[in-house]
């Protein structure tokens, strides 16, 4: 082997060398997320947290994170998660937001809230925790707030629906990249209306969205979004709603027996439509929730889950 052979072997090796220590560091450089799921189902079988998992993986994905998260059984375990979490995520769920009153597991879930909320404004800690509530979640913490009449529907709300940003939040960056209005997946029999604004403006909240607007009903519009402080925001509606995962779990012959039962068939043909169009559900799961992600991470770069 001359000179040149062994020139070009140093070269090869360093080279080797180098891209191994950059790969090394590059990962040790990760931003390491740590997510808490708040599972508020009570066991019944659900979308929900499907969807979250899927888009916690997704985002983690994307922007080269170390994400990983631990999911609580709340109301089944009267679990809550501690505080070493930078994120938490609370779930919808089935049945009244009333329905915790008195037990075990409420007052834990309101013990953690105020916990959080206590970190938060302490101004020695420099790393704040940021908390997403989702339609069940929303309730509860809109009557922990005091924010507003939280009440039992005329009828139940289930479908995919338009849902209107309040002109004063439209810079809220939870709506970035979405239009007014934007399409959303709801499931309920409660609501939140008839807003405290004094309470609001005491604890610094915000109304983001209400629910559409139907002139012929005589019915206040629900809340459907608030910010409550700086690190907390939550939705009557689901941003977690997967449309291709729904369509297919909808077009199930068990499922979509019991949708045209309770709801009838113009209203399961509308939901799948709505589902398939990329403009709607698609595109409010490919930006609500990462948006929210991407404030919680202090990212600065947008990359849309598509």
């Amino acid at each position: 082997m001359n000179n040149e052979d062994d020139l070009l072997l140093n070269l090869h090796a360093n080279t080797v060398c180098f891209f191994g220590i950059f790969a090394f560091m590059t990962s040790l450089a990760q931003q390491t997320v740590k997510v808490a799921i708040l599972d508020l189902y009570n066991g019944f079988p659900n979308q929900g947290m499907r969807g979250i998992r899927a888009i916690l993986e997704e985002f983690g994905s994307e922007n080269q994170l170390q994400l990983t998260y631990d999911e609580f059984d709340v109301r089944r375990t009267a679990h809550v998660p501690d505080l070493s979490y930078d994120v938490y995520i609370s779930s919808g769920g089935p049945g009244s937001p009333f329905d915790g009153e008195g037990t075990e597991w409420e007052e834990r879930y309101f013990n953690w809230l105020q916990a959080v909320l206590e970190w938060n404004a302490d101004p020695l800690k420099q790393t704040k925790k940021y908390v997403f509530f989702i339609c069940h979640s929303f309730q509860m913490a809109s009557r922990y707030f005091n924010l507003g009449n939280v009440c039992k529907r005329k009828s139940t709300a289930f479908g995919v629906f338009p849902v209107h940003i309040v002109q004063s939040s439209a810079n809220e960056n939870v709506f970035d990249g979405l239009k007014d209005p934007f399409y959303v997946v709801d499931s309920r029999d409660y609501q939140v209306i008839e807003p405290d604004f004094q309470q609001l403006k005491r604890i610094g909240a915000h109304i983001l969205c209400i629910e559409k607007d139907r002139p012929h009903v005589p019915l206040e519009r629900a809340i459907m979004a608030v910010r409550f402080n700086e690190y907390m925001i939550g939705t009557q509606f689901h941003p977690e709603a997967d449309a291709i995962g729904m369509s297919m779990y909808l077009q199930t012959e068990e499922k979509k027996a019991t949708v045209i039962e309770n709801h009838g068939f113009e209203k399961w043909k509308s939901m799948i439509e709505h589902l398939e169009d990329p403009d709607k559900i698609l595109w409010t799961y490919a930006h609500l929730l990462p948006n929210f992600l991407r404030q919680a991470c202090n990212l600065k770069s947008v990359h849309v889950l598509v």
